[in-house]
């Protein structure tokens, strides 16, 4: 063999073993594919219980976007205004808008993961907790309220009475005309009002389940009724029962003592900041700081008998005030408007300070709305009337809303 072929012969045998030892740990052509991009819709929400909603078409979608976005835009979103909205249905956000800023000195500008103080509506979220709790078999809706704080001293308030205000029991901030020796510069917390509602037993606005007499008091007080059921406090309690299991991931329950400096600031309409008072520490009546899309999670949630048994929601959806004709009632921990020949309807507004809220759920349109500002106005509450939109509710476009 010449050396010509002896050497053919040589880089022919490397080659066959270099690529063969190549293909031997080379990955299949499938590992140099790459897997497909699933896009996420950015404008759905959803909770981890089961839910028979449906989806929204796009042309639903489109045309209550547009009539929402012209009546957001001449109505609520106005040159003052400072907050969050939105609207959605089953999930699908039909639009949403924030606009201004949590803090009007670092100018730090309102996203829609930015936590605004939801006021009153928060009492939504305090009664749910408590449905919860019966669910559980932990209280009962008729049970003494004496019987789960000791020495409580009216005997006849229930559970259900607190939820719909039907206690009687007199406002917090009223306390300070029954004491001559009242302390202005005191910060109260809920035990300070359990405190001093059983050493002055303030006399009763109306006796129990006789009157409908909104008053945060009863709200307080269901506070406490949770965190001794529940056996932790109730910023702890309200976030294991209601905000992790729904990924409400962006709220929370204010602490006056630690966060007053870090939470988003409340402002007069004049844009000045409201600052804070004696009544700052109080939670369960209001103190919940949430987003839009976290509401929309919570609403969801209604939907949803793993989270609460439909039993339960009719209960809270019930009017429990009829001593007085008219179409405003409240039911436990919701408001609503029961007109003849159109559809109930349910919501929430809030005051505290300069922040105003509201919470606008449809339960026969699988709807919600939800509007909060931290500077104070009442154009959040125009809100309920974007509900003409999606059925026959008791409003009317061009009507004001005060409350």
């Amino acid at each position: 063999m010449t050396k010509l072929k002896v050497a053919i012969a040589i880089i022919f045998l490397y080659s066959f073993f270099s690529c063969h030892k190549k293909a031997e740990e080379a990955p299949l052509l499938a590992h140099y594919i790459p897997e497909p991009i699933i896009l996420k819709d950015t404008t759905l929400i959803d909770v981890p219980f089961y839910l028979n909603l449906g989806e929204v078409s796009a042309k639903f979608i489109e045309k209550k976007r547009i009539d929402i976005e012209n009546f957001y835009n001449k109505n609520i979103g106005t040159a003052d205004f400072n907050g969050s909205f939105i609207v959605a249905k089953n999930g699908k956000i039909l639009f949403e808008k924030y606009k201004g800023f949590s803090n009007f000195s670092t100018k730090k500008q309102l996203t829609s993961n930015t936590p605004l103080h939801l006021a009153s509506v928060s009492k939504v979220i305090t009664a749910t907790a408590i449905l919860k709790l019966i669910q559980e078999g932990k209280l009962d809706l008729n049970q003494k309220v004496n019987t789960v704080l000791a020495d409580y001293p009216y005997q006849n308030t229930t559970i259900k009475t607190l939820l719909n205000h039907r206690s009687g029991l007199q406002h917090y901030s009223r306390f300070s005309h029954f004491i001559k020796t009242w302390n202005h510069k005191k910060v109260l917390t809920n035990y300070d009002v359990l405190d001093l509602l059983k050493k002055y037993k303030f006399p009763l606005a109306y006796k129990n389940d006789t009157h409908f007499n909104y008053c945060n008091t009863n709200y307080a007080i269901l506070a406490l009724v949770i965190e001794s059921v529940y056996g932790k406090p109730y910023p702890e309690a309200i976030k294991e029962m209601v905000f992790a299991p729904l990924g409400m991931n962006d709220t929370f329950v204010f602490d006056y003592f630690t966060q007053k400096e870090t939470v988003s600031q409340s402002y007069k309409s004049t844009g000045l900041n409201f600052g804070w008072d004696q009544y700052d520490a109080i939670y369960g009546d209001k103190n919940i700081y949430s987003t839009p899309r976290d509401m929309v999670k919570f609403d969801l949630a209604t939907y949803s008998q793993e989270f609460l048994r439909k039993d339960l929601w009719e209960e809270a959806l019930k009017g429990y005030s009829y001593e007085k004709s008219g179409t405003k009632n409240y039911g436990l921990g919701i408001r609503m408007r029961e007109c003849p020949l159109k559809q109930p309807l349910h919501y929430h507004n809030g005051w505290w300070h300069g922040n105003t809220s509201s919470y606008t759920t449809l339960k026969n349109d699988t709807i919600v709305i939800m509007a909060i500002s931290n500077k104070y106005t009442k154009k959040t509450y125009q809100s309920l009337k974007l509900s003409v939109l999606f059925g026959d509710y008791p409003f009317e476009l061009n009507t004001e809303i005060t409350e």
